[in-house]
């Protein structure tokens, strides 16, 4: 009942669509080159690992335990990988529980947690809100719910759900979701102080544990300006060798905005499988001007618009990037900028939303951003050189 993952599932795992789902086909300059590298190979660990679970579902399909097992590990690949594929595997593994108007405990909260990988909040905290109905002591339901209640700034819910973690998670998960929460509700210091204190105190932590933890300490330091300790978080981190998109993608964050593109592309290199972390490659490819730059922001607006076609909105706030700082067009860019803030509100929503703003011209079309800002009290070294600029912009 470890609180894995959290703001990971909502804000940056954009969904990865096949060459096959473009509105154009993509045209290889050569026979040698790299389409696509499938995430794992027949003699892979993980693959004969899937292969035994999806054997043992096979051969005893009405075995719930197995189901869940199987859909958990292929909702772990979707959380390393940022392949939404596995999304899909896992709501089959599910399949003859899925339509049932009252499945069990179990499913809902695995059916809650496919639907906010998806961006559909509302309906994963119906489903949450029923499991804890039905079992009140689900610690993964609590934090699930405050993950998405993180999401949509609803704070005093968020810490409310951490706080009902006590005796279902670790002490160190409990103290890292409520410093969580308070790094963004005008806390950061005490937060940042509480939770580098329990990290420290804290002995024979999983492995889980200590990427999960380490990742919020580097957010809010680096929020907080404290870059080198930010860096320092997030390389202990990545020697933890756990695959997880989302460390990959908020490290690269930093690092673009510490102005150390090189470090990006060696970073990212190989993972253009997700388009969050694809999109980061290319901001560093194209200010350094590289050879793939090109190529790798033709890919990007060929999965924009292929998103567009089917009316998928998951990944609007980096299209949303890809517009300003692309495509040059303010416009469009605070256009979807607002589209998104309309279903989330954090950090990263208000800073696309507050900088197409300010490319635009257009004060008002950040007002949300700005009254956010001001009733969160949140400390953010981004936003607030974001919101001093805005703030200046004439009506």
């Amino acid at each position: 009942m470890l609180l894995k993952r959290k703001t990971l599932l909502f804000i940056s795992l954009l969904l990865f669509y096949s060459a096959n789902a473009y509105s154009a086909p993509f045209i290889p300059a050569s026979d040698a080159e790299v389409l696509e590298r499938l995430p794992f190979k027949a003699s892979d660990p993980t693959t004969r690992e899937l292969r035994r679970l999806r054997e043992e579902l096979s051969a005893n399909p009405n075995d719930l335990d197995k189901a869940i097992a199987l859909a958990q590990r292929y909702y772990q690949l979707a959380m390393a990988d940022g392949d939404p594929r596995f999304i899909g595997y896992a709501q089959d593994a599910l399949d003859p529980w899925w339509i049932l108007d009252e499945p069990p405990v179990a499913v809902l909260v695995q059916r809650a947690a496919l639907r906010q990988y998806s961006h559909n909040f509302a309906s994963a905290l119906a489903v949450l809100k029923l499991a804890i109905q039905i079992e009140p002591r689900h610690g993964t339901a609590w934090s699930l719910l405050a993950a998405i209640h993180m999401v949509q700034a609803e704070y005093a819910a968020a810490r409310q759900d951490c706080e009902n973690l006590h005796g279902l998670a670790s002490s160190l998960i409990v103290v890292a979701c409520v410093a969580t929460v308070d790094s963004l509700s005008g806390q950061a210091n005490q937060a940042y102080r509480s939770l580098q204190t329990a990290y420290a105190s804290s002995s024979a932590v999983p492995a889980n544990e200590k990427l999960w933890v380490l990742t919020r300490l580097a957010e809010i330091s680096d929020r907080l300006g404290l870059t080198r300790e930010a860096d320092a978080y997030f390389q202990t981190a990545l020697k933890l060798n756990i695959p997880d998109a989302y460390l990959l993608a908020v490290y690269a964050e930093f690092l673009l905005d510490e102005k150390r593109h090189k470090e990006v592309i060696s970073l990212l290199r190989d993972k253009e499988r997700s388009d969050v972390l694809l999109l980061r490659l290319a901001l560093a490819e194209k200010t350094l001007n590289t050879a793939r730059a090109a190529q790798h922001q033709a890919v990007i607006r060929a999965r924009f618009d292929a998103a567009r076609m089917r009316g998928d909105k998951l990944h609007i706030q980096d299209e949303a990037r890809f517009y300003l700082y692309f495509l040059n067009n303010p416009q469009e860019a605070l256009r979807l900028a607002q589209e998104n803030w309309l279903g989330q509100h954090e950090p990263s929503d208000a800073r696309i939303l507050l900088a197409a703003a300010l490319a635009a011209n257009d004060k008002a079309a950040a007002q949300p951003a700005l009254a956010w800002y001001t009733r969160s009290r949140i400390e953010d070294r981004h936003l607030q050189s974001l919101v001093k600029a805005v703030m200046e912009l004439k009506p």
